[in-house]
């Protein structure tokens, strides 16, 4: 991997990052004073808090590895591609549960049939994810 893309990676992890801790804040902001008066569900609401907790940190852990390919010391090309693997592998989790996030909002403040429907496409992109992953792994087989 190169310097330049490893900078890239990590512009866009810290972009995806504070736009996670915005949702985040907006999540509290908005949504607390309606746990606290019981008007929503107190287990999707801390669900929700969760899954937005672990796209933040899985974003962050993957900004540290792709940050580490960034450092003016020579790393062999396994190491490198080790780190680069890590930090795909966070940035996939990160990126994955965020794009759930919408759903436990809605499900959260009740509009069952929007947030089916965001449900239905948060799987189709698990789907898609999980099928050009295989295929992936088929090629380099090969």
């Amino acid at each position: 991997m190169s310097n330049e893309t490893a900078n890239l990676d990590v512009s866009r992890v810290v972009t995806l990052v504070g736009t996670s801790i915005a949702i985040f804040a907006f999540l509290l902001f908005f949504l607390y004073p309606r746990f606290t008066s019981s008007e929503i569900d107190p287990i999707l609401f801390q669900a929700t808090l969760i899954v937005i907790g672990v796209a933040i940190f899985s974003l962050v852990y993957a900004g540290l590895y792709f940050y580490t390919l960034t450092l003016p010391y020579s790393l062999n090309p396994a190491e490198s591609a080790a780190i680069q693997r890590r930090g795909d592998l966070f940035w996939l989790v990160g990126y994955s549960v965020l794009l759930l996030e919408p759903t436990l909002i809605l499900l959260t403040v009740g509009l069952l049939i929007v947030a089916l429907v965001w449900l239905a496409l948060w799987l189709s992109y698990i789907y898609l994810t999980l099928h050009e992953y295989r295929k992936a792994l088929k090629q380099k087989v090969r």
